[in-house]
């Protein structure tokens, strides 16, 4: 490996290695056949772990393997370089999160060359680095230009911990993805990416994905959620109320004559009036604050009611609610409690009526349910006039035919995707490229202003953590004197690993990336993650194409072709008396009972995936040092399907490695080996052994490499009997030996 990849990785340093004029030579575009294999783009938190080997590994497979069918293969790699882990590792340790990514880099990429993986380091890219990110402030500029991108006062989800806004689909369960904190509402001037624009093409353009797992395609569909339903007007009773009517959004409007109440978010335009005038229901905003909605239903009885719009006298009342979403439709709902399981929660609660309008098809009376479950399946609509006697799907269409016809309701489509917030509010991340003048009103920097970077700081400390504490780089003058702010907020980082696997086309080109090569490599052929990004990375990666597409940057509209979630490295959990996890190279079994370096015994956890913050993990350096790397692969590749958990045992490396001996030794037994057949073949035995290398073939182009596994193993066992009982001669053994230096090729 060349001595320029062991010195020490400064951001200068880096600028030397990109400014190299490589030239590659397998890059010629008369080359038809290519296919671009991507895995997860690592984020350099230190070391890699056995979860990172088996993502590369798996990977490696592919591009090795088709490397040896005769594509032109790119196989990069690179690093999700900014982040809140860096940002507070530094404060911790004292030192800049630069010096820390690259120090990390550097560690990490020498374990990554010590597994002899097929990577292209001559693409190798970072995005804390000026020539990543000057391009995507390029990107943010356009989006802004074509309002694709917007900053707007609106309610965000607040981590305490990591002290920064969260997208929405960065809260899990109410809490903070990465600190695990639980996340607080709160009112921010904020940026955001206008996602939602693109829901139905994102939606639709999933059935296009044909090589991408259904369950990935059914949690973005689930995410984008889409639902039509409709809109209808609700009168108000209130005479003198400013507002004469609520207006909601329904998915299932043939339960209108269902409704018992009208439900409003706390943030809806009528609640914010009622809120001025009334201190309880201040109170009770700010205690919804602290409950989780899905978990407790709460409400407030307004002293609004309103009509029934096809039952004459009926007054409906008005509540408050902290499990209406302003975000969500209208903000608005009316509540059928007998066919939704939120709103029978929420009747419970409050004694209110439970009305049953619709029965399940294979019930010829009127469905009454005694049980606390709402009955949300399709069936034939009861108690509800004109109505009766429809299927749910014919109700709704009559009953959006009458709203119309009566002009108080229309169909309407909604989704559930918000537009992305981008805006953090750490140091460690990527400026956003606007300015304030002194009269309020922003503007984005000039390209040749571009990239702006970071300001530069001595002693990074906790005051540190947020840009707006720098003046001197927060207040500056323009070229033609004018006194501007520099925007404060930073992106998040998705906004980087969004669009990474554009610029490895071609890493060092002075454009973001060039046409011709687009055209040639993308979309990416084989796309290798973890299903835990489905959501977040695959979905931001989708949309930031289809907005590059209409910036005129690139003429695509999918970004990975193949998509292939792998399973988890799983491990044992262990903590000690005082309720610290515990290494497992620090832990001893001694007859079935475990103990700690010190003899103390310790607390047996779940079998979890490797993860720093139980320090269930095995460093693949001790792995490397004591079996070698073809083990560590081996092992990674050989006792589960890729697609399920792969539990690490101790027993599992040593029988890989005894593996890897064998196949050692057959090469060692074959310089002395002597054959009684003279030269003759048994073709008998040859091809019982080619039957195997085609099985081989065929397992690896259908991602299951623990059967290609398998079958190696049995060519190995089958070719150690031929040359135990000396069944074969020796240029059979030559033969077999030169197959097997193949099929095994792509694994070790």
């Amino acid at each position: 490996m060349s001595s320029r990849y062991n010195h020490k990785i400064t951001e200068e340093k880096w600028q030397n290695i990109w400014d190299e004029k490589n030239v590659f030579v397998a890059d010629k575009k008369s080359h038809k056949k290519k296919y671009y294999v991507l895995e997860m783009f690592p984020y350099p938190s230190g070391k890699i772990h056995m979860g990172h080997v088996r993502n590369y590994t798996l990977g490696d497979v592919v591009a090795r393997y088709k490397k040896m069918k005769g594509y032109n293969v790119l196989h990069p790699m690179g690093w999700d370089a900014f982040g809140l882990p860096a940002e507070n590792a530094a404060i911790t340790e004292k030192k800049h999160p630069l010096t820390w990514t690259y120090e990390n880099i550097k560690t990490m990429k020498s374990q990554l060359l010590k597994m002899g993986l097929s990577l292209d380091w001559n693409r190798e890219i970072a995005t804390c680095h000026p020539d990543y990110y000057k391009h995507e402030q390029k990107f943010f500029i356009d989006m802004y230009k074509l309002g694709l991108a917007y900053k707007k006062e609106a309610e965000v989800n607040w981590d305490p911990v990591d002290k920064t806004v969260l997208a929405n689909e960065q809260v899990i369960d109410g809490k903070g993805w990465r600190s695990g904190a639980l996340v607080e509402k709160k009112k921010l001037s904020q940026w955001f990416l206008r996602i939602s624009k693109y829901s139905e093409e994102l939606l639709a353009d999933l059935d296009k994905l044909n090589e991408w797992p259904n369950k990935v395609k059914v949690m973005q569909s689930n995410w984008i959620g889409k639902s039509v339903g409709a809109e209808i007007d609700f009168k108000i009773t209130n005479e003198d109320f400013v507002f004469k009517k609520i207006k909601i959004f329904t998915t299932r409007p043939d339960t209108i004559f269902g409704a018992t109440f009208l439900a409003l978010s706390p943030d809806h335009e009528i609640s914010k009036l009622l809120l001025d005038s009334d201190t309880n229901l201040k109170k009770f905003v700010n205690e919804c604050k602290k409950v989780d909605p899905e978990k407790i239903k709460k409400g407030y009885k307004t002293n609004l009611c309103v009509e029934h719009p096809f039952i004459k006298n009926k007054k409906i009342p008005v509540f408050i609610a902290n499990f209406i979403l302003i975000e969500y439709g209208l903000g608005a709902i009316f509540g059928c409690p007998a066919h939704d399981q939120r709103d029978l929660e929420f009747a419970e609660t409050y004694e209110l009526e439970v009305i049953n309008v619709v029965k399940p098809l294979n019930n010829n009376k009127d469905f009454h349910s005694n049980t606390n479950k709402a009955f949300s399946d399709d069936g034939i609509v009861v108690n509800s006039d004109f109505l009766n006697g429809l299927s749910t799907n014919d109700a709704k269409k009559k009953i959006i035919q009458i709203l119309e016809k009566k002009k108080i309701g229309a169909k309407k489509i909604n989704y559930k995707l918000r537009d992305w917030g981008i805006s953090r509010q750490r140091f460690w991340g990527c400026p956003i490229p606007i300015v304030y003048k002194e009269d309020g009103t922003m503007e984005v920097v000039s390209e040749e202003e571009l990239p702006v970077k970071l300001p530069k700081i001595d002693g990074f400390n906790e005051k540190s953590s947020t840009l707006d504490n720098f003046n001197e780089w927060k207040e500056y003058k323009s070229s033609s004197g004018e006194n501007l702010i520099r925007e404060t907020d930073t992106f998040d980082t998705f906004f980087e690993s969004s669009w990474y696997y554009f610029r490895y086309c071609n890493a060092r080109s002075n454009k973001p990336f060039e046409k011709d090569d687009i055209d040639y490599w993308l979309p990416v052929d084989q796309y290798i993650g973890g299903i835990e990004h489905a959501i977040l990375h695959l979905l931001y990666s989708r949309f930031f194409t289809k907005a590059l597409r209409d910036l005129g940057h690139i003429n695509l509209s999918e970004p990975f072709k193949g998509l292939f979630t792998q399973g988890m490295v799983t491990h044992q959990t262990f903590k000690n008396i005082s309720g610290e996890w515990i290494e497992p190279k620090y832990v001893e079994n001694i007859n079935g009972k475990f103990f700690d370096n010190n003899g103390k015994e310790l607390k047996i956890g779940k079998i979890e995936k490797m993860s720093k913050s139980k320090k269930n993990v095995i460093d693949p350096n001790d792995i490397i040092n004591l079996y070698g790397a073809d083990t560590a692969r081996w092992f990674m590749l050989s006792d589960s399907p890729p697609e399920r958990d792969l539990q690490w045992t101790e027993n599992g490396i040593i029988s890989s490695n005894k593996f890897i001996n064998k196949i050692w030794d057959f090469l060692e037994k074959y310089k002395n080996y002597q054959d009684k057949h003279k030269g003759v073949i048994n073709d008998e035995n040859v091809d019982r052994l080619k039957l195997i290398i085609n099985e081989v073939t065929s397992n690896i182009e259908n991602f299951q490499f623990n059967k290609s596994v398998a079958k190696i193993y049995e060519f190995v066992n089958l070719l150690n009997d031929y040359v135990s009982k000396i069944e074969i001669s020796k240029e059979e053994y030559l033969w077999s030996l030169q197959k097997l230096a193949l099929i095994i090729q792509p694994f070790i």
